[in-house]
């Protein structure tokens, strides 16, 4: 029975770790939309708002202001087991949206 519980554990520690990278991808798209919507710095804005381990495999795409909007992606890699240990191989992506307030270009 032990192994079994232990096998749960760590399953659910690892759904843990993805839902947080989800969470840490979401904010800093976020954080970095409302930068990018008052010309601000849009890819520092959302480094600052990914912690640790998920920040050396981060990857921002502050995109270019159209239609009123400007749109930001946030793309992370999810540990395994331990953060700054190896990484799944896919990635999650945060995106969010603000509207441009900045100057026209």
């Amino acid at each position: 029975m032990l192994p079994l519980i232990l096998l749960t554990l760590v399953l659910l520690w690892q759904c843990v770790l993805i839902g947080y990278t989800y969470t840490l991808a979401g904010n800093a798209a976020d954080e970095a939309a409302r930068a990018a919507a008052v010309d601000g710095d849009c890819e520092g804005a959302a480094r600052r708002h990914v912690e640790g381990a998920w920040a050396s495999g981060a990857s921002v795409d502050c995109g270019v202001p159209s239609g009123g909007m400007v749109t930001v992606t946030v793309t992370l890699r999810t540990p395994v087991l331990f953060p700054g240990s190896i990484t799944f191989p896919w990635r999650v992506d945060g995106k969010a949206a603000a509207v441009w307030e900045g100057k026209d270009r």
